[in-house]
């Protein structure tokens, strides 16, 4: 079942501000919630992490209903690469080095700008690109 595009965008708009407060603070703590949010969308679909669900009980009631969809497996594969990211950047905030921290946070966050200003979801693309090679490998 394809999914509101509006959701994914309100995530990594949400997304975008917490991942930029986390470079201006260095908390390790606010990336880790991030981490979380990206782990449950990674493993449920973006509906089953806190920011899909905030779409959908207190956005999507106020915005009326969608007009565009998308399959959700793009954005789903999205949260698992914004997975990574996030976990080398919370080992490079708590370990060290903390320019690694800073480093794939700051792609992190590059990422889901991307996405919520101009609706380019580059792990998406990513998906579609891996889908497309497998295809044409087989």
């Amino acid at each position: 079942m394809d999914i509101d595009v509006r959701g994914p965008r309100f995530g990594a708009a949400v997304t975008t501000v917490v991942l930029a407060v986390v470079l201006i603070t260095g908390s390790a703590w606010l990336l880790a919630w991030q981490t979380l949010a990206f782990a449950l969308g990674a493993a449920g679909g973006v509906g089953r992490s806190p920011y899909g669900w905030a779409f959908r009980a207190l956005v999507r009631p106020r915005v009326g209903p969608p007009t565009e969809f998308e399959a959700p497996q793009p954005p789903q594969f999205a949260q698992g690469v914004g997975l990574v990211f996030a976990l080398v950047g919370l080992a490079g905030f708590t370990v060290g080095p903390e320019w690694l921290g800073q480093a794939a946070t700051g792609a992190a966050l590059a990422a889901a700008f991307l996405n919520a200003v101009f609706g380019y979801c580059l792990g998406c693309e990513t998906y579609l690109l891996l889908r497309r090679v497998t295809v044409r490998a087989r």
